[in-house]
């Protein structure tokens, strides 16, 4: 790809990213994304990412792939698996090391917004974990969950954590706003650490009593997504 198209393309990215971020991700008009972006085309969005859910896709895969040598770095310690605070640590910490940039931040506002869809609860991820160290961070999650819960209730619990942990991630990008400081905002490292701990309480609280669900083996494969797409 010749520079000045690498140029622009990334400049789409960045732009579509922070109006995506800003004004979400159905609200965000393509026209605004053009004009950020120093584009005079809104057919500049179709040529490089083929649609709008096109660009939406290459910013998720972009934060995706920035996060994957911290979590690969945590797998070879992860030789228990089911050691549930070591897994949510390695999921928790490289998600929010996003807040230390502008990139990040608006990476962790959009996957909020996104938290609903991320295929657990029927074991639908999308194409664009496929092969990635978090879909192996995941596995080991629903692996230590099952543990000691019947599989519906785990699944529903990874769900809800983190649907928690993307919302309290992107609170924090607003608290970390210079215009508007927090005096009593935690520092980076114990925020990081509390939210793991109370993700780890949550999972490991004791199921309701007289549950009736019963664990049955995973399905042996995974559709994904048609369209990889966005994280749902």
């Amino acid at each position: 790809m010749p520079k000045d198209a690498r140029a622009t393309r990334e400049r789409l990215l960045r732009a579509g990213a922070h109006h995506f971020a800003a004004d979400g991700i159905d609200a965000a008009r393509t026209r605004d994304i053009v004009t950020t972006a120093g584009q005079g085309n809104d057919s500049a969005i179709t040529y490089h990412f083929g649609s709008r859910t096109g660009l939406l896709e290459a910013i998720l895969r972009a934060g995706i792939t920035r996060m994957e040598p911290a979590r690969a770095a945590t797998l070879p310690a992860l030789d228990d698996p089911h050691d549930l605070p070591a897994i949510v640590a390695a999921i928790v910490h490289p998600t929010a090391g996003e807040l230390h940039t502008e990139q990040g931040r608006d990476f962790l506002r959009i996957t909020a917004q996104l938290a609903g869809r991320a295929g657990i609860r029927d074991h639908h991820p999308p194409a664009l974990l496929q092969g990635t160290a978090l879909a192996r961070q995941l596995q080991l999650l629903e692996t230590a969950c099952r543990a000691a819960l019947p599989e519906p209730l785990a699944l529903e619990r990874i769900a809800i954590a983190i649907a928690f942990l993307t919302t309290a991630l992107a609170d924090r990008t607003g608290r970390l706003d210079p215009a508007t400081p927090h005096h009593t905002l935690l520092d980076h490292n114990t925020f990081a650490t509390d939210l793991t701990t109370m993700l780890t309480a949550a999972l490991q609280a004791p199921p309701p009593p007289q549950t009736s669900l019963r664990n049955h083996p995973p399905p042996h494969t995974v559709n994904p997504s048609p369209r990889g797409g966005a994280v749902r």
